[in-house]
């Protein structure tokens, strides 16, 4: 049997100015639905990701600004300047024995954490 993750939370004050946000770092919006009022999903998928993010009104009990995620990434460096061309605040690469990382965190201040390790150039 396989267990693949499919949806990740992400709490957020303000889910029109996070889903703005994560488009312009390259997340595919991919749903934005309202159920009912007080219950909107919006599902974001990183590029290339199996894995979505979800965000929205009544999603998650998380507190805004509380998740960390990490990603990994083909290029440390290259993923920088997507953030950075995106007008998003980003770390320097921070090299380390077990791979390059990229920091950056969203308008809310969820941690990102991206992950280039040269033993898996495909990320």
């Amino acid at each position: 049997m396989t267990w693949k993750i499919e949806l990740v939370p992400i709490p957020v004050t303000d889910v029109d100015r996070a889903k703005a946000f994560y488009v312009s770092v390259g997340f595919n919006a991919d749903h934005d639905h309202k159920v009912h009022e007080g219950l909107r999903f919006v599902q974001l998928t990183p590029p290339g990701s199996a894995c979505s993010i979800v965000i929205g009104d009544g999603v998650t009990e998380l507190a805004p600004g509380t998740q960390e995620i990490q990603v990994v990434v083909p290029d440390a460096e290259a993923a920088r300047a997507q953030l950075l061309d995106a007008g998003a605040e980003a770390s320097e690469v921070d090299v380390q024995p077990w791979g390059n990382f990229v920091y950056f965190r969203d308008p809310d201040g969820n941690k990102w954490s991206l992950q280039a390790i040269p033993s898996r150039p495909n990320g």
